[in-house]
């Protein structure tokens, strides 16, 4: 066998092989990507009752948001990016009921993640989105709360312990349901 002959075999061997690997990857994801980015497997994912990590969160309209000073209310916070199809669809809901349940121990923070600030901005305006919302810039909330993908809301109690997790964009029933029924637990002296 000559010296070309060779390396034709020697380069085409290890490119099949990779083509192989592919399709093979592609037919047994059903042809999603894989990775972090947008969800395609919705609902509640079961999580350990634990306390919520701290993070304090330089907001996109100036001040900071502070978990530690929420305790004593349900917080739901809401991982998005405005480039989100499920999270643009989802926007004007979690708005909504937001203002619903104004003047109850609630609040909602946005943590907008692998998104450029101007964008956020953007997005923030055009869905009328009247709670807090900041850029996790460095990642560190996203990695602390264990998020895959986007959108994800982690609902955490009124003692500070993580309560409820759901993946993917959430209806306005739902996401009612997941409030009241943290609303309706009284906080655990001491906890």
């Amino acid at each position: 066998m000559s010296k070309r002959s060779w390396i034709i075999l020697g380069s085409g061997i290890p490119l099949l092989a990779l083509f192989a690997l592919l399709g093979w990857a592609s037919a047994k994801s059903g042809g999603q990507p894989g990775s972090l980015g947008v969800n395609t497997e919705f609902g509640q994912v079961a999580v350990d009752a634990k306390p919520a990590p701290e993070f304090s969160l330089e907001l996109l309209r100036g001040g900071t948001a502070e978990l530690a000073a929420l305790r004593g209310k349900v917080v739901m916070v809401d991982f998005w990016s405005s480039w989100c199809p499920p999270c643009r669809q989802e926007a004007p809901v979690l708005a909504q009921v937001y203002r619903e349940y104004g003047g109850r121990p609630v609040e909602f923070i946005g943590v907008d993640i692998w998104d450029r600030p101007e964008d956020a901005l953007a997005y923030i305006q055009q869905y009328g989105i009247p709670y807090p919302n900041g850029v996790d810039t460095d990642g560190a909330i996203l990695i602390d709360y264990g998020v895959t993908g986007i959108p994800e809301k982690i609902f955490i109690d009124r003692d500070g312990f993580i309560a409820r997790k759901f993946v993917g964009p959430m209806n306005a029933v739902d996401l009612r349901a997941a409030l009241d029924e943290l609303l309706a637990q009284e906080p655990t002296p001491g906890r």
